[in-house]
């Protein structure tokens, strides 16, 4: 295992590593255009359903920049900022962001899946003449998904995988685990969550591309470890 150094005129953002540094950037740009224009930027690059009629090929991509608001885009980077520099730093640019956007596209390839199975339910149900399965199915259309926390939570997945007996700290509440259990229990949680909350369409969270980003980087490691690719 090795470190690669990045020398730079100093200060604090010198210190990211660029893939990091960009990506947060990038982010940080999508969300003042989104505030500019909201209906625009989400209506073109966050994230539909593939049978609705404002989905675009490229959703795939630019929803993993597009975030619901302060809050949300704040712990994603933040995450990204405190996991994804020590993933770098030992990967490169290069491997990282190949890491980042297989967990993201996983995130919403896993994420789409599930909405397949469940389009495929409202369809039925409305042949039977549902109402409920009709405005059921309408919402799947029209309810937008975006933000960067399947490829954050690949990220942790990946930062478990290299480091599992590091201790983390939460900050709320103070709990002290090493990452392999914390990576775990968030695991355990979003699958929980998924399958309780699958038929609330619109619900809020992507509890699905959060275990897809996971999964994704958890095969990923698992193949590049086989392939003795890891560092």
């Amino acid at each position: 295992m090795s470190y690669y150094s990045y020398r730079g005129g100093g200060g604090f953002l010198s210190s990211i590593p660029p893939a990091v540094k960009n990506i947060i950037i990038i982010n940080v740009l999508v969300m003042i255009m989104t505030a500019l224009n909201e209906q625009y930027m989400i209506s073109h690059f966050a994230l539909f359903y593939p049978s609705s009629p404002f989905f675009k090929p490229w959703q795939i991509i630019t929803h993993m920049f597009m975030h619901g608001g302060f809050w949300h885009i704040f712990f994603n980077m933040y995450t990204l900022f405190i996991f994804g520099c020590v993933l770098e730093r030992i990967w490169g640019a290069k491997k990282f962001l190949i890491f980042y956007f297989v967990t993201g596209l996983g995130a919403a390839l896993l994420h789409t899946g599930v909405q397949f199975i469940e389009a495929q339910v409202y369809i039925s149900q409305i042949a039977d003449g549902s109402q409920q399965a009709a405005a059921a199915y309408q919402a799947l259309k029209y309810t937008p998904t975006v933000g960067a926390s399947g490829a954050i939570y690949g990220v942790l997945i990946g930062y478990a995988m290299l480091f599992p007996d590091s201790v983390l700290t939460l900050i709320f509440p103070p709990v002290s685990l090493k990452a392999k259990w914390f990576v775990l229990i968030f695991a355990a949680i979003e699958l929980l969550t998924g399958i309780s909350s699958i038929r609330s369409v619109g619900g809020g969270i992507a509890h699905f591309a959060h275990l897809g980003g996971m999964l994704f980087g958890w095969l990923l490691i698992l193949y590049w470890k086989k392939r003795k690719m890891m560092y």
